[in-house]
């Protein structure tokens, strides 16, 4: 006995392509690759895949997004992407928007304002369902996410800015909390590495360094500004080092800059911690890993990760505004000279 073969189409493949390959109807196809609203027998659903496999069928993504008003994507803005923080949390977005079912698309502003908007722009354009903005400042201009009317959380943010939501963490507690811990090691000399770009509002991080040490009755220590950077903390080290009164701790905004210190301190021969202690902000892995290890302050990525998702597209969309603060932790290792 013989089969008539099913011939493969020419251009293009389509849903109908499919169907006659497999010897289904369309919905059935439908039902296939959208996984539902409607069960499919294994065998049939079997005989569908491999139609789809051998012809090559793509869904066409403009025309399921027409039909369901959504793109099922979501879009992320960082200011840096090689900072191992920031590639920490939108991996983390990434995890919580898949469990909804949502793609992503991450663009980077590379600390620009202006590069900034216009990946929003970008964004809106590509009729992403909803936009996480991690803005290079912490008073982010808004006025391109109110133009293209597109849901948006201000991520990494630990203010209250009218009409969004936000997701944050409270970066004067963490500081202080990092300070503390250095007064505590007995020093009275500490300073601050601290970033170039926060916009108009004072730096949380800031605050909490000078309020821990005014606490303690403490002179303010110099207070050094820098990128956020591998090289920028490199270059504030060197200017540490060339300090007549140096201080004996310095308390880094960042881990990329505490990095950056890192070296430079081991270029001059200065001992880590003997002879000089450092604590940093952020909890990436590079901490970790840094020699000696950084006793840093951690954000809490995955739970900003899965809140900031909620907000946007899970069930706390359409809600009241809420304008989380979520708390760090200080994790020890050598570089502070506990261990």
């Amino acid at each position: 006995m013989t089969t008539t073969a099913v011939p493969t189409p020419r251009g293009p493949v389509t849903r109908k392509d499919v169907a006659r390959y497999a010897g289904v109807s369309t919905a059935v196809v439908s039902y296939v690759v959208n996984g539902g609203p409607k069960n499919v027998a294994p065998a049939t659903e079997a005989k569908v895949r491999d139609a789809i496999r051998i012809l090559g069928y793509r869904p066409n993504a403009a025309a399921r997004a027409l039909k369901l008003g959504s793109s099922e994507t979501i879009g992320v803005v960082v200011p840096d992407n090689t900072n191992p923080f920031f590639t920490q949390l939108a991996h983390a977005v990434e995890d919580a928007a898949a469990e909804l079912g949502f793609g992503m698309v991450l663009t980077n502003s590379d600390g620009s304002l202006t590069r900034e908007r216009k990946n929003i722009r970008t964004l809106a354009a590509r009729q992403v369902d909803g936009v996480f903005l991690a803005s290079c400042v912490f008073d982010p201009d808004v006025t391109e996410l109110e133009a293209s009317e597109i849901p948006a959380v201000l991520l990494n943010n630990a203010g209250s800015p009218p009409g969004f939501n936000s997701v944050g963490v409270d970066l004067e507690a963490g500081a202080r909390a990092a300070v503390d811990h250095l007064i505590g090691h007995g020093h009275t000399n500490i300073g601050l590495a601290i970033g170039t770009n926060t916009g108009n509002q004072l730096d949380g991080r800031e605050v909490g360094w000078l309020a821990a040490l005014r606490e303690a009755g403490l002179p303010d220590g110099p207070m050094l500004h820098g990128p956020f950077s591998r090289p920028g903390g490199y270059e504030v080290g060197k200017r540490f080092l060339s300090m007549a009164n140096r201080p004996t701790a310095i308390f880094a905004s960042n881990d990329m800059q505490a990095i950056g210190i890192l070296r430079a301190l081991h270029e001059a021969g200065v001992q880590v911690p003997g002879e000089l202690a450092l604590v940093s902000f952020d909890g990436s892995l590079d901490a970790e890993y840094s020699w000696p290890a950084l006793t840093t302050v951690a954000q809490p990525v995955k739970a900003m990760a899965q809140a900031a998702v909620r907000a946007l597209v899970g069930k706390g969309r359409g809600e009241e505004l809420q304008h989380q603060i979520l708390p760090t932790e200080l994790i020890i290792r050598q570089s502070c000279g506990c261990k």
